[in-house]
């Protein structure tokens, strides 16, 4: 093939989709490549198929809720935030809402409208793409990028690499950017899955599958991480935890978890209540109602199922009342409501992990452009990098605006 093309993007995912569209816009020749039969199998998957596209946040509150790679977002986000991906969707027919008056959906909470928009956006910004294949090799010589499949032979003037990381590896994810990223002698940081159900040494709250405890505190009861907290909505499983906060919190969990094999939780179901409220409580409900078996003064603060666990761990007898418990159990009652102790022993690997931690290290990236400070015409945007945020629209917002910012090839 002697055409050269101004640029190819590596990778069909929202961030080699924006990428694309943003490079063909500038009146670029572009070629997207994708190794799956379709592009966007990831994208479709997205928040149950319902597309949390972005979120309201400011700049600064979204970047903070990435850690300490936050700012690096922040050249991508003044060229394209949340507003401008709104606006961006609303011109090719997708209108969008946050009726949560945070997340931001399309209006029909699907992802097949936002997937259907974006074909026809590449379509007529003159995007080539060829899905199925299977790249063999890349390489530049002087200035042009040769990438070899297993049929063919390509040939550009720039490359953007936009494959995601390992989460899904049904929906193509196989870490294939990492390795391209060190051949042009890019480092790669340590990887993990995040983004997860954790499973839990303890399973006596199997019982407990259909509870949702809302804005449950999460801290990690290591020293070293002491620091580590998290509120959200939790959801009992038979292996262990799962629910929004365990999602965002896998994320900070899974690296701990590789060095110390045991991570142990602490974890108030009661929005962080201490000893002294929880036992006031008790001695409240206890005055109304002197009868009251200790369960059905728990019941006042949570479901009969958690309660009856919690009773369990501390062996006490469901039909006792409060003065009838022994005084070191009633102890260990009001320290177990007010931080029940978790054991997080595993997880199932990228499997399952919607996101990836680790990635392309971003001291070699250049955040104005999102261009390679090694080699001139390399790209990167999205999860190949070593960013990534938590639930919310955040992962999406940032592959849409690095892609955005790559597919400007630094003008």
């Amino acid at each position: 093939m002697n055409n050269i093309y101004d640029c190819i993007v590596l990778g069909g995912g929202p961030s080699g989709i924006k990428a694309s569209i943003s490079c063909a816009s500038e009146k670029n020749h572009v070629l997207l490549l994708e190794k799956l039969p379709k592009i966007a199998s990831k994208l479709k998957a997205t928040g149950g198929g319902k597309c949390n596209l972005t979120n309201t946040l400011t700049t600064d509150e979204f970047m903070a809720k990435f850690g300490k790679n936050g700012r690096f977002m922040s050249h991508a986000l003044e060229v394209f935030d949340a507003n401008d991906l709104r606006d961006f969707f609303a011109k090719i027919g997708v209108e969008t809402i946050a009726r949560d008056g945070f997340r931001v959906f399309p209006v029909n909470h699907s992802s097949s409208i936002i997937l259907s928009a974006l074909d026809e956006e590449l379509k007529r910004v003159g995007v080539d793409i060829e899905c199925s294949v299977a790249i063999q090799n890349i390489k530049k010589e002087d200035d042009t990028f040769i990438i070899t499949s297993k049929d063919k032979i390509y040939k550009s003037k720039n490359i953007i690499i936009a494959t995601g990381g390992l989460g899904y590896p049904t929906l193509g994810a196989t870490g294939d950017g990492y390795i391209y990223a060190k051949e042009f002698g890019h480092t790669v940081t340590s990887t993990h899955p995040a983004m997860m159900p954790l499973i839990t040494k303890e399973k006596n709250f199997a019982s407990c599958v259909a509870d949702t405890i809302a804005k449950a505190i999460l801290k990690v009861n290591i020293p070293k991480y002491k620091n580590l907290k998290l509120t959200g909505d939790l959801i009992f499983t038979k292996e262990g935890l799962r629910g929004p906060v365990i999602l965002d919190f896998a994320r900070e969990i899974t690296p701990i978890l590789e060095k110390h094999n045991e991570v142990p939780l602490l974890i108030s179901f009661l929005k962080g209540k201490n000893e002294e409220e929880i036992y006031k409580h008790l001695k409240n409900e206890i005055g109304k109602n002197p009868t009251h078996t200790i369960l059905e003064n728990l019941e006042t603060l949570l479901a009969t199922s958690v309660a009856t666990e919690i009773l369990n761990i501390c062996q006490i007898d469901t039909n006792l009342r409060f003065k009838q418990i022994e005084g070191f159990k009633r102890e260990k009652l009001i320290k177990t409501l007010a931080w029940t102790p978790f054991t997080i022993i595993g997880h199932e690997g990228f499997k399952n992990a919607m996101i990836t931690r680790g990635g392309v290290d971003l001291k070699q990236i250049d955040s104005k452009t999102m261009q390679s400070k090694i080699v001139d015409g390399l790209y990167f945007c999205g999860e190949v990098v070593n960013i990534d945020g938590p639930c919310g629209g955040y992962n999406l917002q940032w592959s849409f605006s690095s892609g955005f910012l790559a597919g400007k090839l630094g003008k």
